[in-house]
């Protein structure tokens, strides 16, 4: 049986850990309008998808931000790919769609 102090601490760590993975789906979901309305003005102008000069910057910058969080660098760092790898994704999605609209 557990004691039913342990049960009440790892609930209440458990309702934190809840409360922080909707923070981050809601966080996400704000990135994510904002990044389509990168991808929708770079297709009305013709400018790529990806800019990887930008996408190198974002990295270091997350990297040091995650040193300074005690967060584990290259974990940050992967995190951050995949979240470009979906943005670059989006804005080929919208370049496309755009390219469609023309020639119809």
């Amino acid at each position: 049986m557990v004691d039913p102090e342990v049960k009440a601490k790892l609930a209440s760590y458990r309702q934190s850990i809840d409360n922080i993975d909707a923070a981050l789906v809601h966080m996400l979901a704000e990135r994510f309008r904002c990044t389509k309305e990168v991808g929708v003005l770079k297709a009305q102008y013709d400018l790529p998808p990806a800019d990887p000069a930008r996408e190198e910057f974002q990295i270091e910058r997350l990297r040091r931000l995650a040193k300074e969080a005690h967060l584990d660098p290259d974990f940050a760092e992967k995190f951050l790919n995949f979240v470009i790898t979906e943005v670059i994704r989006h804005h080929e999605a919208i370049a496309a769609e755009r390219v469609g609209t023309k020639t119809a």
